[in-house]
């Protein structure tokens, strides 16, 4: 190999971030979802007590969750609290039964943790009185801080774009292409959308296993508008870290492909960000992608079916890989 070969090859070689030290067998970087794949011990107790940043990036589901459990627990522990003080100090419950009688407190704290103050219930004396004045300010602190958490999670503007199950190689022009297919599942639109691709492999040293990492040439690596499905196109020419490669050299050498994209979203004007990667064992030799695209019946507007971004079908290289 030539020096000046060498030389480009070096250039094209990047590294993530991961080090060359990870050699680890089917551990992919990326996880599909886009988050990395590593796990952090040891962390201080300042930075996992960042509670606002862990409120706002967990799934709807967690987050309301966890406010119904603190909800839940707050209304019981000052209720357990005029329970001790004496249920005879709130005018108006119900004093048949204990049961009943700790659950009118829950329900009295209830309405004061919310400001809402039906009346039926009110507190006497000095005691209980100042413990109802300290509910309703932790209700009004609590609650201001859960409006502005929920507005950051509805601002946060969070791209959702589907990948394609597999990425393939296809019949490109006169020779073959590494493709995958995108599409935003969103009515909003992206602006300015930029996509990497990039491979990261597992090479032999002097006798030692090192990972490398190569930026792959796109076709188009940028386009204006994202309104439909996007097949981003390595070509593997014989300047490609891929020329020669079959899947047997790709599950030895525990290849994975990693994406990243970039772009504004429209609505918020705001950069948005997403990854992916597909391991060697989601690559599919001698394939092609479905159209997604037609039009309606009218013959007027352009229908998008999301559900086919995965699909293709088998069809012959244009020489061997």
């Amino acid at each position: 190999m030539s020096k000046d070969t060498l030389v480009e090859r070096e250039k094209s070689r990047q590294d993530l971030g991961f080090g060359t030290k990870l050699t680890e067998r089917s551990t992919r970087l990326i996880k599909k979802d886009g988050l990395f794949n590593v796990r952090r011990k040891g962390q201080s107790f300042s930075t996992w007590l960042n509670a606002y940043h862990r409120l706002i990036v967990m799934s709807w589901r967690k987050f309301i969750f966890l406010i119904f459990v603190y909800y839940t627990f707050l209304n019981l522990l000052f209720a357990g609290i005029y329970y001790l003080i004496g249920i005879e100090h709130l005018t108006g419950i119900d004093t048949s039964t204990a049961h009943a009688q700790f659950w009118d407190a829950f329900f009295f704290s209830s309405q004061t943790l919310t400001t809402v103050g039906y009346g039926r219930i009110a507190p006497t004396g000095f005691l209980m009185s100042f413990v109802a004045a300290i509910e309703s300010l932790v209700g009004l602190t609590t609650f201001a801080i859960i409006t502005g958490l929920i507005y950051g999670r509805f601002s946060r503007p969070n791209p959702k774009i589907r990948f394609s199950k597999n990425i393939i190689v296809a019949p490109y022009l006169d020779t073959n292409g590494l493709m995958f297919r995108m599409v935003n599942e969103r009515s909003n639109q992206l602006i300015n959308v930029t996509v990497s691709l990039l491979m990261s492999r597992i090479e032999d040293r002097n006798g030692h296993p090192y990972r490398r990492y190569y930026g792959l040439d796109l076709e188009r690596n940028k386009v204006s508008f994202f309104p439909t499905n996007w097949t981003i196109v390595h070509p593997i020419t014989k300047e490609s870290p891929l020329f020669g490669e079959t899947p047997e050299t790709m599950k030895a050498s525990d290849t994975e492909f990693l994406i990243a994209l970039e772009g504004i979203d429209d609505t918020f004007a705001d950069a948005v960000h997403t990854r992916t990667s597909y391991i060697h064992n989601e690559l599919i030799f001698g394939a092609k992608f479905k159209p997604m695209l037609e039009t309606d019946e009218i013959g007027n507007t352009y229908v998008l079916d999301l559900d086919l971004v995965d699909d293709f079908e088998r069809i012959a290289l244009n020489q061997p890989i």
